[in-house]
């Protein structure tokens, strides 16, 4: 009846929780006492200048976050000796300003990746050992401080006095958003650590019972949060969240009705169980066919093709859905779910599926990985920097085609009785490989080649433009991922450029916002009216529905945006 508790990635998930609930007991209250709950929230996002310089030069994220929260709370210490400067005016400073560092860093100086995502956003499906020390360490520090320093918190607050053990919990509160990162993401920590001693405050008047109280609720939402991401296949940080809120509202209604406060936590309290219980009677996943293959794949890309070889013979679990963007995505409970029933789990590679990476680990699942990516020769992007590989490796038919033999080899591997149907239905996918990119070399090939220059949204057609001979003039946002920033001199160059070369289309992406695409266009006479498929196919069933037909969607709306729609081509 239980079944997500005996899945590796949501006991830890509920270990770091239950370890977060003691820190939101301990500090929350404390927080919302000494009304700290904008410095709370502000802490966490102003974490986003030390993730990005992780990300950048290649050292802990944690470290990084942690790092820029303490610089931040020294800072707001620093401004409070000024008795002129309140707390949450310290605060908007010093948040407005990392804010605008991380910015920077993010347009200008790194690329911010998906790893700086998962961080912002959180991911109770990828806890690890370090965010499990974290948590505990936050937890004590806590419960240290809260049993030596409480009374003089306590006396500060009553009497407004600033001190030395003011800037400790200033300095711990810095601590516990950091930890709360892994689980919930700097964005959503409030919701551990302020909105259940907010909640509790509302029904209990004293002290220590408010710790306590806070400690339960906090814990009973984190886990009753967990079983309805599992059932509902959403995130587990934002379902928190989401739940937090809506018990707050409840019980705030219901401290407003009811003359009785002291009513209103057993009723919670059954409420969430049973809430518990009746989510966790129920199943989200439908048994595998027992006499296929169950794999997993990442991107829609490494499903279409795993689906051509594997044919009758696979039941192919593939993770991201068309129009998904592959750079920031957050594995739902169900992705981590079905890669503990897999035999195989395809990845796309070179950093696209980055988060990939613990799913096998976290799923407790014995399945072989098969990088697809690692096939392809390294591409760079237009800048030439080694950090911004572009990973959109199947854009090269070629590779598309080595990716389907390996796939063949793997499948065969794992399941030798279907051996002469996969490589018959690999061998006619190579062959239809084949013919699509000798169609698009075709079509392409009516265009003037000193008029084969393009501008796109972000450098993800690296693969595309050398195999046809077509030059990238630049993109508008300049990185191989979709988290890259266009600065206000990015585009003023970026205009100039179009304009010096004579650039007839910018092509926008059809998973991207194309808002920044058309007004450059606008500004510089380009067209852009052809949309191209990037990081995503389109939806099931349409034309750019599988791998080949996106390519040829390509093609088309390439020749079709070049020549002001005069080259018409029709690639089977």
């Amino acid at each position: 009846m239980f079944d997500p508790f005996a899945l590796p990635f949501f006991q830890r998930g509920i270990v770091e929780i239950l370890l977060l609930a003691s820190v939101a007991g301990l500090l929350g209250v404390w927080i919302v006492l000494r009304g700290l709950a904008f410095y709370a929230h502000a802490v966490g996002t102003a974490a986003v200048p030390g993730l990005i310089l992780a990300d950048g030069l290649g050292f802990s994220a944690i470290v990084g976050a942690f790092g820029a929260a303490l610089v931040m709370a020294a800072l707001i210490a620093l401004l409070l000796r000024r008795r002129s400067v309140g707390a949450d005016s310290a605060t908007a400073l010093v948040l407005a300003g990392s804010l605008a560092l991380g910015v920077i860093l993010a347009s200008d100086v790194f690329g911010s990746q998906g790893s700086v995502d998962r961080l912002l956003f959180g991911s109770l499906l990828a806890i690890g050992t370090p965010e499990l020390i974290l948590a505990a360490v936050a937890a004590l520090a806590a419960a240290a401080a809260t049993l030596l320093l409480g009374p003089r918190w306590l006396a500060a607050g009553f009497a407004d006095r600033r001190g030395s053990s003011d800037a400790l919990l200033i300095a711990l509160i810095a601590l516990a958003a950091v930890a709360a990162l892994a689980a919930v993401g700097a964005l959503l920590a409030t919701a551990i650590l302020v909105v259940p001693a907010a909640t509790t405050r509302l029904f209990v008047d004293r002290l220590k019972p408010w710790q306590v109280a806070t400690v339960l609720l906090a814990a009973a939402e984190g886990v009753v949060g967990m079983v309805i991401s599992y059932r509902l296949d959403v995130p587990p940080g934002a379902t928190i969240a989401v739940l937090a809120g809506v018990v707050f509202a409840l019980v705030a209604v219901a401290a407003v009705i009811r003359s009785r406060r002291p009513r209103v936590l057993p009723l919670a309290a059954a409420a969430l169980g049973s809430a518990l219980l009746a989510l966790s009677g129920c199943s989200n996943s439908a048994p595998a066919d027992p006499q296929k293959l169950a794999v997993s794949a990442t991107t829609t890309q490494v499903g279409d093709i795993v689906r051509e070889v594997g044919g009758s013979a696979v039941s192919v679990n593939q993770i991201l859905t068309p129009n998904s963007e592959a750079h920031d995505y957050e594995p739902r409970p169900s992705d981590v779910a079905s890669v503990a029933d897999s035999k195989l789990l395809f990845l796309s590679g070179l950093g696209l599926d980055h988060w990939a990476g613990k799913l096998v680990e976290q799923s407790g699942s014995s399945a072989r990985v098969v990088d697809l990516g690692a096939l392809a020769p390294v591409h760079r992007s237009v800048a030439g920097d080694a950090a911004t590989t572009d990973p959109h490796w199947w854009h090269d038919l070629s590779n598309v085609e080595a990716a389907t033999s390996e796939v063949e080899r793997a499948l065969i591997a794992a399941d030798p009785k279907d051996r002469a149907q996969i490589s018959a239905n690999a061998a006619r996918y190579r062959a239809r490989v084949r013919r699509t990119d000798r169609q698009i070399r075709a079509c392409l090939s009516k265009l003037p080649r000193s008029a084969r220059l393009i501008v796109t949204d972000h450098d993800a057609f690296i693969y595309f433009t050398e195999r046809y001979g077509i030059t990238s003039v630049g993109a508008v946002f300049p990185s191989t991922s979709t988290q890259g920033q266009a600065s206000a001199g990015n585009v003023a160059a970026l205009e100039r450029l179009i304009e010096a070369k004579k650039v007839k289309a910018i092509f926008p992406e059809s998973s991207l916002n194309a808002a920044l695409a058309q007004r450059i266009a606008s500004d510089t006479g380009a067209s852009s009216n052809y949309k191209l498929y990037g990081d995503t196919l389109g939806p099931v069933g349409s034309p750019a529905g599988t791998l080949l037909g996106a390519e040829a969607a390509n093609a088309e709306a390439i020749a079709a945006g070049i020549s002001g729609g005069r080259v018409q081509c029709q690639v089977q």
